[in-house]
């Protein structure tokens, strides 16, 4: 095997290479602006056989997913359900999201299923929010 076989790299996975790309790193893009927003939000997640509830606080809304600081503990690819109250809307958005990256506290959530008028609030909120940056 010559020296160039042994230190060839296989390509990464889209998998892979996403689960490594976390906001700042080289490389990273978002595929929607984030804003910045302040609002009280409970994650329910499935943990130890049972639920559980915790409570936190977004950083960041965009209309792909969130940032928040959270009391609780979480690992990148979990899945949670989110209840955000959102302004313009009458009802908290709840919402499946995945877990894609923690640093301490604070974690980054990508929605996972979002109904057409999800989205259109999601689109609206982040419309005001980016008047108001």
């Amino acid at each position: 095997m010559t020296a160039r076989a042994k230190t060839k790299m296989k390509p990464a996975t889209i998998t892979q290479s996403r689960k490594d790309w976390t906001p700042g790193s080289a490389g990273y893009t978002r595929r929607y602006p984030r804003f910045a927003i302040d609002v009280r939000m409970q994650v329910r997640m499935f943990q130890g056989g049972e639920f559980q509830t915790c409570w936190g606080r977004s950083t960041e809304l965009g209309q792909d997913g969130i940032g928040a600081t959270l009391t609780g503990e979480l690992e990148a690819g979990e899945i949670v359900t989110l209840d955000i109250p959102l302004p313009l809307s009458p009802y908290p958005l709840k919402v499946r999201a995945i877990v894609r990256y923690r640093h301490g506290l604070h974690y980054g959530f990508e929605f996972l299923t979002l109904n057409d008028a999800q989205r259109d609030t999601l689109r609206r909120v982040c419309q005001m929010l980016a008047t108001k940056a």
